[in-house]
Parts: structure tokens; C-alpha cells; sequence
């Protein structure tokens, strides 16, 4: 088997008093999508930045495939809405070649918006330029940290059909974070769930004439969406304690 792009081994995350992240351990495949979901407090963004190398690990071991390269879209930008800011002088900020800046531009179709304010992009277009800024960098490991936050649905829609496309056109892998336990993508190789440690780890199930979803989404993007069903062989008392079931925990 192909070394992993990235390797976590028992790594432990601990910020003062407060334990972030323990005993998380899995490997990101080339090409693999891994979706994380979890909830709020999970530490989904903590993990996001371990593997990016913006946070160190307080214990534990994080290997790197030699030469590595990332691409990485942040759960927020806070720009200052006085300062004047061209998508393309942003883009320009991120350190590649401008040929490299307008092949991102060109792969994530928002060509058009390159002269137009950062203040001034909706939510949707946004996340495409963000998109663009990492996918600039021709990542080998695109980290995305909750890519849909602000987006509507049908915008949703389209950003998950695209993060599927750019693995194949970059040939990368992809690890995203969602913030909503139910929906994932259907193209997801696997979920990680995660709530402080790896509660599990598996491949989705995907929606497929469920009513629900064929209402809100129509029937071609229902096909884009998955619901990942899952066992946990613990479950959380109130106090954060884990308690261990005698048979599984269904948290369907």
C-alpha cells in the first residue's frame, strides 16, 4: 500500500486544563474524501488545524508524506469591510503564479468575479474564491473546515457537487468538516465522527427515494447528498463521561 498523504498516531490535544482532542489515529489516503461531522465543541476545527500544521500536538505523532502540499479553506475570513479588496488581489496574496491563480479561477468557473470586492460576494461566491485560493496551490490534501457555513441550500448543492469534481481534476484527497450530523456527501469515501476522540469511522449510506429529501433537494441533488447511519459502541453521559454499552448504541 502507497504511503499516506497524512498519519495521525494517538495524537492528543490538551489546551490548559481543557482536553481538545485524545487518541485520534487514521490515515488520509490519496484521492480519499473523509468527511468529519460531530458536535458543536467536537473538535472538528482543532483537528483541521493539527493536520494542517497550525496547531502542534500536545502528545502523539502526525506524519507527513515528504513534500506535502495543502490547500486550506478556514471556517471564517474576517476582512475589514473599509479596506478595498479585489478578489484577484486577494487570490495574489496566497503566493502562487498568476497563471496558477487564473487556472484556479477558470477550474471553479468565477472567472467574472475577479474584479469584483471581497465585502461584496454573497455567500456562495465566497466559498468559491476561497476554493480557488487553495486549489491555486495544486494541494495534494485539500482541507476544508465547514465549506457550506453561509451558503444556501441550492448553493450547497453545487459546492458539494464541486468538491467531488476537484478531486478528480486534481487528483487529491479531501477532508472536510461538516457541522450538521446527518448530511454528507454521497461521493464521501468515509465519515469520521468525532466528539473530542474517534467515536467511529465508516462509509455513508446514500438517500435514495427518501421523501424528505426529494422534496427539499429534487431528485438529482438528492442523489449528491448521503445520510451516514452508524452504531457507537459508547455513548456520553451528561458529564462528558464515556459510558460503554454491553451491546451497540444506536444513534441513528
Amino acid at each position: 500500500m502507497n504511503m499516506p498523504l497524512v498519519s495521525l498516531d494517538n495524537v492528543n490535544l490538551q489546551i490548559g486544563n481543557q482536553t481538545i482532542l485524545q487518541t485520534i489515529s487514521f490515515d488520509i489516503q490519496t484521492k480519499e474524501i473523509i468527511t468529519v461531522i460531530g458536535p458543536n465543541g467536537a473538535g472538528k476545527s482543532s483537528l483541521i488545524k493539527l493536520i494542517s500544521g497550525l496547531t502542534q500536538p500536545t502528545s502523539g505523532k502526525i506524519i507527513r508524506k515528504p513534500s506535502l502540499r495543502l490547500g486550506y479553506v478556514p471556517q471564517k475570513l474576517h476582512l475589514d469591510k473599509s479596506l478595498p479588496l479585489k478578489v484577484s488581489r486577494f487570490l495574489s496574496l496566497a503566493n502562487v503564479s498568476k497563471a496558477a491563480r487564473n487556472d484556479a479561477l477558470t477550474t471553479l468557473s468565477i472567472e467574472h468575479l475577479s474584479a469584483k470586492q471581497m465585502h461584496n460576494l454573497s455567500g456562495g461566491e465566497l466559498q468559491r474564491v476561497l476554493l480557488a485560493r487553495a486549489v491555486a496551490r495544486k494541494p495534494d490534501l485539500l482541507l476544508l473546515d465547514e465549506p457550506l457555513q453561509g451558503v444556501d441550500v441550492n448553493g450547497q448543492v453545487e459546492l458539494y457537487r464541486l468538491i467531488a469534481q476537484l478531486r478528480d481534476q486534481l487528483h487529491c484527497a479531501i477532508l472536510m468538516v461538516s457541522h450538521d450530523l446527518h448530511l454528507v456527501m454521497a461521493q464521501t469515501d468515509s465519515v469520521l465522527c468525532l466528539n473530542q476522540h474517534i467515536c467511529c469511522h465508516g462509509r455513508p449510506e446514500n438517500v435514495s427515494q427518501h421523501p424528505e429529501y426529494l422534496k427539499l433537494f429534487g431528485r438529482k441533488a438528492a442523489e449528491e447528498i448521503a445520510v451516514y447511519t452508524h452504531h457507537h459502541d459508547h455513548h456520553h453521559a451528561i458529564d462528558g463521561d464515556v459510558e460503554h454499552c454491553n451491546s451497540e448504541c444506536n444513534h441513528d
